[in-house]
């Protein structure tokens, strides 16, 4: 044998020791060994019941190692084990003090990308920085915001931008994109984002596009104006050269029950020529966000001070509500004042998981659209609040889930029991499409549920080293008994942990022990290289 041939088997038998698939006269200790698991590889292959071994953070290994040395050991019969889920959609506002993420972790979450629907901390890099060196209990990303960056420079203005402001704001996205931002987000039913044009939004588009970016959207309307708006975000798709997120997917309000049908055809048709569109999707027939969702976007420019007097003007005042009036019967308001629940409400708590039709009569209100409107007005007088609004249909639910280039969201706030009265999707999210929509009613089978919350969000954002069980990648992992995983969040009681979530690995740490939450802070902030 040659010198040469010679050192290229010394290397190869090297190697196969790494991967513990040749003893070599004496036997690795891994991190953590998983055995007797059901193993979904997250790209929808068929599973299979293998072992998984791990060391120093990485995969490095499946198997047979029943008889392998490892500092832990984990039984894993009868259960799936998954790569770790990654949320498409989170508002991770509060993570500088919930840095533990575990109303996130306990739900098989080990990565969620932030910065949505046009809003991000500004600028990126000391943020990112401090909230490593901080810790954290899952790995998070960030889009850049076209709201914070647009306010950043011309506040709340109703006009579009002059040529230096638009210069500025493509410095800023430009900045954030240098700093690792995984794209750009837009909100353009939000302040000042609806005062945008589509070509201001392609502009800033094409900045992020060429540092290989995505664009994920907040339409410009979800309900009436629905299919505008996705004809909107398939032309910022074909213009910037980018990848469009729709992002929490949905058609709102009763006049548009049943239209996500036509929604989904649009979608596949641009594809059909080319254009990367997907979608995100929470597992609700209801959604989530300010009550000024319910104003004229005109009647708020210039924020709080300029709509006090708008309001004061009896003419102004007659156009707020009849636009009011409108979005209560045809958008969020869902054509009943009981459809419109408190989540959070500073000046008054106790109406928290309480309806506007409740606040009109304990005010001896008829609960009219009408005297709704004037509440809706009184409630942003006394600096807003945040609602849940039951406003869609179960069958546009189950329709865009099915859709093969939805991915799962939670369009979920961090939170811990006691914050206010949230979406239950805050804490109930991916264990209510394995409970609900994978075991119970069927929509999805259970390989392709786990795709769309890895390798489909993974491949999104060009996450090569996670979303999937293999060799040499990320020790991201999520154990959960498919036979009782589900959601105990509801809309009366939203503060509940989801069961049958066994085991979350982070970065190779056990943040979620036999059901037992760990804070462990095992997560890293990921940066787009």
């Amino acid at each position: 044998m040659t010198k040469t041939n010679s050192n290229t088997l010394l290397k190869s038998l090297f190697a196969l020791c790494l991967l513990g698939m040749f003893s070599c006269g004496s036997q690795d200790t891994y991190d953590i060994v998983i055995l007797n698991g059901t193993v979904y590889d997250g790209k929808g292959g068929d599973p299979n019941i293998t072992d998984i071994a791990i060391k120093d953070s990485m995969i490095v290994a499946l198997g047979e190692f029943d008889k392998a040395k490892a500092d832990r050991v984990i039984d894993a019969s009868g259960m799936a084990v998954s790569p770790g889920f990654i949320d498409m959609h989170t508002h991770l506002d509060p993570i500088m003090e919930l840095n533990s993420c575990e109303s996130h972790v306990r739900q098989g979450v080990t990565t969620s990308l932030g910065g949505p629907d046009g809003n991000s901390p500004y600028p990126l890099k000391p943020y990112m920085d401090s909230l490593q060196q901080k810790g954290i209990g899952m790995n998070v990303a960030y889009l850049v915001g076209h709201n914070t960056v647009r306010r950043n420079i011309m506040g709340l203005e109703n006009r579009a931008p002059t040529a230096e402001e638009l210069k500025a704001m493509e410095a800023e996205v430009d900045s954030a994109m240098k700093d690792g931002a995984f794209g750009i987000s837009t909100g353009l039913k939000y302040l000042p984002g609806a005062f945008s044009e589509v070509d201001e939004v392609i502009s800033l588009s094409k900045v992020a596009s060429g540092y290989g970016g995505i664009y994920t959207s907040h339409l410009r309307e979800e309900g009436l104006g629905l299919f505008d708006a996705v004809a909107e975000a398939i032309q910022i798709s074909e213009q910037a050269d980018i990848p469009v997120v729709l992002t929490h997917h949905k058609a709102i309000g009763k006049p548009m029950w049943g239209k996500s049908a036509r929604t989904l055809a649009m979608v596949d048709s641009a594809r059909a020529k080319g254009l990367d569109i997907k979608m995100d999707q929470y597992p609700y027939a209801a959604s989530y966000t300010g009550i000024s969702v319910l104003i004229p976007a005109w009647a708020r420019a210039g924020g709080q001070e300029a709509f006090e007097k708008r309001v004061a003007d009896p003419v102004l005042r007659d156009s707020i509500k009849n636009g009011i009036v409108f979005n209560i019967l045809n958008d969020r308001g869902g054509s009943d004042l009981d459809r419109v629940q408190f989540a959070k409400v500073a000046w008054q708590p106790e109406l928290e998981g309480k309806t506007l039709k409740y606040w009109c009569e304990q005010n001896d209100l008829e609960p009219s659209v009408e005297n709704g409107a004037d509440m809706v007005i009184k409630a942003q007088l006394n600096g807003g609040a945040s609602c849940v609004f039951h406003a869609m249909a179960e069958e546009d639910v189950e329709r865009i889930m099915k859709h093969p280039f939805t991915m799962i969201g939670s369009d979920g706030r961090l939170v811990e029991p006691g914050m206010g009265h949230p979406h239950p999707r805050w804490y109930g999210t991916f264990p209510r499409v394995l409970g609900r929509y994978v075991r119970e009613k069927n929509t999805l089978e259970l390989t392709e549920a786990i795709r769309k919350m890895t390798y489909l969000p993974a491949q999104s954002l060009n996450l090569t080293d996670r979303g999937q069980i293999k060799e040499g990648m990320k020790a991201d992992i999520t154990i959960f008994d498919p036979k009782t995983v589900i959601d105990k969040a509801t809309f009366e009681k939203p503060h509940q942990y989801s069961e049958g979530i066994e085991f979350v690995i982070v970065n190779g740490g056990v943040a979620v022990d036999n059901g037992e939450f760990k804070d462990i802070k095992s997560g890293i902030v990921l940066r787009k290289q």
